[in-house]
This record gives C-alpha cells, sequence and structure tokens, in this order.
C-alpha cells in the first residue's frame, strides 16, 4: 500500500509554477536584450556562428577606425604638401624672372629677399604638426622635429638667414590595418618629400681586399641586408641590389670603393646594425649609426644630391651674389626637380588616399550585412516574443488559479 502525503501535490504544484515563472523571465530578458541567445545551450549552432560573427564585426570597426584616422592623415599631408607645391611655383617664378638679365643686382636681392621669405614658410611645411599633433614629416619619429634649422651669414644678405637644413627624422615605417591581413603606408618622411636630387655616397675607401670578419648585417632606407663571415665588396654589391631596398650599388672604378645611388629622389639612411660587423663603417659609408644630428656620412665620402631646402638656398644665394648665369642654369634646374619630387610625392599622397577612401566604403558596406548575420543567428521577432509572453503569462495565471482551488486546506480542514 502507497502512503501519498498531503504535501506532495504542493511540491508537485510548485514545481511546475517556477518552471513556468523561469519561462516567462526567460521571454522578457530576451525582449529586454533583443536577442534570444543567453547561454550557449539556448542554441550551440547558433551562438558558436554569432561569436564569430561578432568578433569579425568588432575587426570591421577597428579597420573603419583606421581607415578614417589614415584618410585625415592623408588629407592633412596633401595639404602641406600643396602648400609647399605653390611656393616653389612662386620660387620658380622668381628665378626665371631673375635668370633674364635684365634685372639690377640690387632688384635680384629684392628678389631674394622674397625667396628666403619662402624658405622660411617651406621649412615651417615641413616641421608641421599632424591631426593627432604629431609631426607630420617626422617618419616613426613622431615627436622628433624632422628638419633642423642652421643659420648664419650669407654673403649679400643683411641679416641671418637660413644656411643649410639638416633631416633628423626617420623613415616612413607605421603602417595601418585596413583589413584582415591588409596594411598601407602610413607616413611620408621629409627625406623623401623633401627632396631634390638623386642621392649618391661615393666611399673612398679601396675595398679591393676587405673581407666580412664577423657576421653582422646593415640597413639601408630600413631594409635589413645579412652578411656572412668572408664576404666580398662584390657579394655586398650583390646582396644590396637583390634587397628591394630603392638604391643600386655598384663599385667605383677610380677609388675601388662602394658607391651607392639612390633610385629616386630621397635622403639615404644607413645604419649598421647593432651587434655584428660594422661593415658599412668599415667600408667608408657611414661614421656612425643614425642620430638626431643627421647625417652620418664618413667624413672622406663624397655625398652628392640636395634637399628642397638645398636647391632654395642655392637659387637665394645666387641672386644675393647677382649671378644672372648661375640663377639660369644650377638655379632653375634645381627648383624644377624640387618640384618635381612633389608632384611625385603628391601623387603618392593622393593614390594611399584614395584607397583609404575604397577600404571605408568597403567596410562601411560589410558592417550592415555582418550585423543582418547576427540578427539571423542570435536576433529575436519581437513580435512572436510579445505573443509567446503573453501565452505564458496567461498559462502562468491559469496555473495560480488553479493552485488556489486544488490547495486550499487550511487549520480548519484538519479539524474536521
Amino acid at each position: 500500500m502507497t502512503r501519498v502525503s498531503t504535501n506532495m501535490p504542493a511540491y508537485d504544484m510548485q514545481f511546475y509554477m517556477r518552471r513556468q515563472e523561469s519561462n516567462v523571465s526567460n521571454i522578457m530578458n530576451q525582449i529586454g536584450s533583443e536577442t534570444r541567445l543567453h547561454r550557449l545551450r539556448d542554441d550551440p549552432v547558433s551562438a558558436s556562428h554569432a561569436v564569430r560573427y561578432h568578433s569579425y564585426l568588432n575587426r570591421l570597426h577597428r579597420f573603419e577606425e583606421n581607415t578614417k584616422y589614415a584618410r585625415e592623415h592623408y588629407n592633412n599631408t596633401h595639404d602641406y604638401l600643396t602648400e609647399s607645391m605653390d611656393i616653389m611655383q612662386r620660387i620658380r617664378e622668381l628665378s626665371l624672372k631673375g635668370a633674364t638679365g635684365t634685372h639690377s643686382p640690387d632688384d635680384l636681392r629684392i628678389m631674394a629677399v622674397e625667396v628666403n621669405a619662402l624658405l622660411d614658410q617651406l621649412v615651417s611645411n615641413s616641421n608641421a604638426l599632424g591631426v593627432d599633433t604629431k609631426q607630420a614629416f617626422a617618419g616613426d619619429k613622431v615627436f622628433t622635429e624632422p628638419f633642423r634649422v642652421v643659420e648664419g651669414r650669407v654673403e649679400g644678405g643683411e641679416d641671418t638667414m637660413i644656411t643649410r637644413v639638416e633631416y633628423r627624422g626617420a623613415g616612413a615605417s607605421r603602417r595601418v590595418e585596413i583589413g584582415d591581413n591588409m596594411f598601407m603606408e602610413l607616413d611620408l618622411g621629409g627625406g623623401e618629400a623633401f627632396w631634390a636630387e638623386k642621392m649618391t655616397i661615393f666611399s673612398s675607401v679601396d675595398a679591393t681586399d676587405y673581407r666580412v670578419q664577423e657576421a653582422g648585417a646593415f640597413f639601408i632606407d630600413g631594409v635589413e641586408i645579412n652578411v656572412a663571415v668572408g664576404d666580398t665588396l662584390p657579394a655586398i654589391v650583390a646582396k644590396i641590389n637583390d634587397s628591394g631596398a630603392p638604391v643600386k650599388a655598384y663599385i667605383d672604378i677610380d677609388t675601388r670603393g662602394l658607391v651607392i645611388e639612390g633610385t629616386s629622389a630621397h635622403l639615404i639612411r644607413a645604419e649598421d646594425k647593432v651587434g655584428g660587423a660594422a661593415v658599412l663603417r668599415d667600408l667608408g659609408i657611414i661614421s656612425g649609426n643614425l642620430q638626431n644630428n643627421a647625417p652620418n656620412w664618413a667624413a672622406s665620402a663624397r655625398v652628392s644630391g640636395g634637399s628642397v631646402f638645398d636647391m632654395v638656398i642655392r637659387l637665394r644665394d645666387g641672386m644675393l651674389r647677382g649671378d644672372h648665369e648661375f640663377i639660369g642654369s644650377q638655379g632653375v634646374a634645381g627648383i624644377d626637380l624640387a618640384i618635381n619630387n612633389l608632384a611625385y610625392r603628391l601623387a603618392d599622397v593622393s593614390s594611399r588616399h584614395e584607397r583609404a577612401e575604397v577600404a571605408w566604403t568597403r567596410i562601411n558596406h560589410q558592417i550592415p550585412n555582418v550585423q543582418r548575420m547576427i540578427n539571423r543567428e542570435a536576433g529575436l521577432d519581437l513580435a512572436t516574443a510579445a505573443t509567446q509572453l503573453k501565452q505564458a503569462q496567461t498559462a502562468h495565471q491559469a496555473i495560480l488559479a488553479t493552485a488556489a482551488k486544488i490547495l486550499p486546506p487550511s487549520l480548519l480542514n484538519f479539524l474536521r
């Protein structure tokens, strides 16, 4: 014979009532959060898909921020380069006017005063700050003023003037990620933007019998080039030419020394890797590694190829001397080289901006698509959820009413 306790109906009723309350609570939580997945066990397959989509969506938002920053950075760089181009065009007009031979030395000195003022503005542009208050043309040395001005007395000038402008920045090594495994070069170094001539470094050290005594490496324009014990000068020349650095190397037939020549108008940056062989120092190319007071060329090396500022300074000094012939030949030619390089760098920055714009558009098309996929896996149909909530609440009220009728016992029931 089975004995039935009077508490068992109450316990069973409480169990089903709590389960119905839990169902109502879950539906209300889904409506409040607008998602049907609160725990992985709610729908393991959809939950795994939703997690991957959320991860991808977060990356897309990061890429969107990166492309926005890149666009602003390129816009800022483009504006300063455009203004610098306008300055150089004005300087060219003055050089052509001064080269006619119809102006007196006093007239040329007056032109030199304007050229000097334009030079000051050109230097200010090269040391301009970007949208993030970092140096726009310092490469990855974003907190270092890229160009250092040296002033002194100039023949024919009344006040101190700029006699030399030295680059103290670094190469453009910062990159920004605009997609999975998709990167863009962010910076344009001053050694590229404000250069005029192809640079060449001639070593005067006879390296006919040179042999690398210790394994090591050196850098040319940020490209690492490894050397092994026993490497000769021809082997080093071959490694430089195969490295991908924007230079070409060869051996001077007169001095039997190393020559490094840029393939485009830019400042060649060279240094030995710390630890190991000091190849470039041994070959007479550099005197030491790059510091803030660049350049670091060996005192015995011959270096050719100047910056935009060198071209303007030469033209100004020629005007101060009243040298019509120099202005019309080397002066105008140097300004034309500077303008050509500025035009090339402007086109480069414009193409980078266009690529960033295309990437930004693509990302903003992808974001809604990924959000739709997340909604498909974890989204909630509010109309359906509201109907389910109403049904659950009605069922819950019915259970409560039934329980009130089935379980009415009180102390008086036991006294009957």
